[in-house]
């Protein structure tokens, strides 16, 4: 213990002495009562220094310095609340308990203010990158990265922070001593039960560094298509184009394979497909096409394709391409196209719906039934 402790602890004691007619349990209340409003006190005078210091610093460390505000009050308390029973006239065993769990609980505490610096800094990270915009692939990328790392970084920090606030109560580090060096068989156990957790924590670094997916990425999942919404350190999660959501494990997008439409950047092929006559004008069709794709807001000046990609034994294929800034974009493209073009195949150019047609066989006489004579006349 520091000496200028035990100078305190009888300084205190003296005191006590010369006020004998107090109970021993309100002089301990009073130096509780006396350290912790100290700590107060301590707190107040320092978060304002800490404020004055910061106020000229970047947005970062302002963050840090108002989301530690409550943390560093709390651990200034509990500071105050172990010297006041070290000091105070209480009994040693009592007073070494307090102090083990004021010392659990400082741990931890920290741990907290450790986490609260993590996400100010994800939070600080992320504000340089805006996904709102169309060609958002920068910042997708960097928004999967920074909140995958960020849950993982969460769960090693939070294992850490335990394990070394258990290690500061000596029944549990004992205990924890004793089942790594004898209990092999329940190491085996527990790591065959954990399995499912490590796989998908390392399906999340995975994901991190090498990024199949990313927040908003356009995806088919089981037969389904949706945008990436949430990517957590387990599962993921797919909102479906009816807004329905599909959960998946991480694993998943490292095992099996998937659609992603949106990997490299966001802009999309829209296909259409029309089924046609053979006596349709396919230079007109084409024309028209062209036409209805460029005065469409949703095309992106790119790429305007129009194709006889099949003949089947009735119709010709026209296969129309045209190309879209978005995944959904791309559909509302899609759906423009096969609406104006058939209501113009309607209106202009009838020739081109499909038709089925019958032949007679010529040079040969085909057979009528007989005229059924008239009635006779009554008269």
């Amino acid at each position: 213990m520091p000496p200028e402790v035990i100078a305190l602890t009888r300084q205190v004691r003296a005191l006590w002495h010369q006020f004998d007619w107090l109970p021993e349990w309100a002089v301990i209340l009073i130096v509780l009562l006396v350290f912790v409003g100290g700590g107060w006190i301590v707190h107040k005078i320092a978060f304002e220094i800490l404020r004055r210091v910061v106020r000229n610093k970047d947005v970062f460390w302002r963050g840090v310095v108002e989301r530690a505000r409550i943390k560093l009050r709390i651990l200034t308390i509990i500071i105050g609340i172990g010297i006041g029973v070290t000091v105070s006239p209480m009994h040693p065993e009592p007073s070494a308990d307090i102090r083990s769990i004021l010392l659990f609980l400082s741990i931890l505490i920290m741990g907290w203010l450790a986490s609260g610096v993590l996400d100010m800094w994800t939070v600080m990270h992320l504000k340089r990158f805006n996904v709102a915009t169309e060609d958002n692939l920068v910042a997708r990328k960097h928004l999967t990265q920074t909140r995958i790392l960020q849950r993982v970084a969460k769960v090693v920090l939070f294992i850490v922070t335990v394990g070394l606030a258990l290690m500061t109560i000596a029944g549990f580090r004992q205990w924890g001593v004793s089942l790594l060096a004898s209990a092999g068989v329940v190491g085996i156990i527990a790591g065959l039960a954990l399995q499912p957790i490590l796989t998908n924590m390392v399906a999340g670094i995975q994901i991190a560094l090498t990024q199949p997916i990313r927040i908003d990425d356009a995806v088919i999942v089981e037969g389904e298509w949706g945008n990436v919404e949430e990517i957590t350190s387990t599962y993921v999660v797919v909102k479906l184009w009816d807004w329905r959501r599909m959960v998946l494990p991480l694993s998943y997008f490292i095992t099996k394979p998937f659609q992603n439409w949106t990997r490299e950047n966001s802009r999309l092929l829209g296909v259409a497909f029309f089924y046609v006559d053979y006596e349709a004008p396919v230079d007109k069709l084409r024309v028209a096409y062209e036409g209805i794709v460029q005065a469409s807001k949703h095309w992106d000046g790119e790429v305007q394709v129009m194709q006889v990609t099949d003949i089947t034994e009735r119709v010709l294929q026209l296969r129309c391409l045209a190309s879209a800034r978005s995944a959904g974009v791309a559909f509302d493209l899609r759906c423009e196209i096969r609406e104006k073009l058939m209501a113009y195949m309607r209106d202009h150019c009838r020739e081109a719906l499909p038709r089925d047609r019958l032949e007679w066989p010529q040079g040969e006489a085909v057979a009528r039934p007989p005229i059924p004579p008239a009635p006779a006349d009554p008269a």
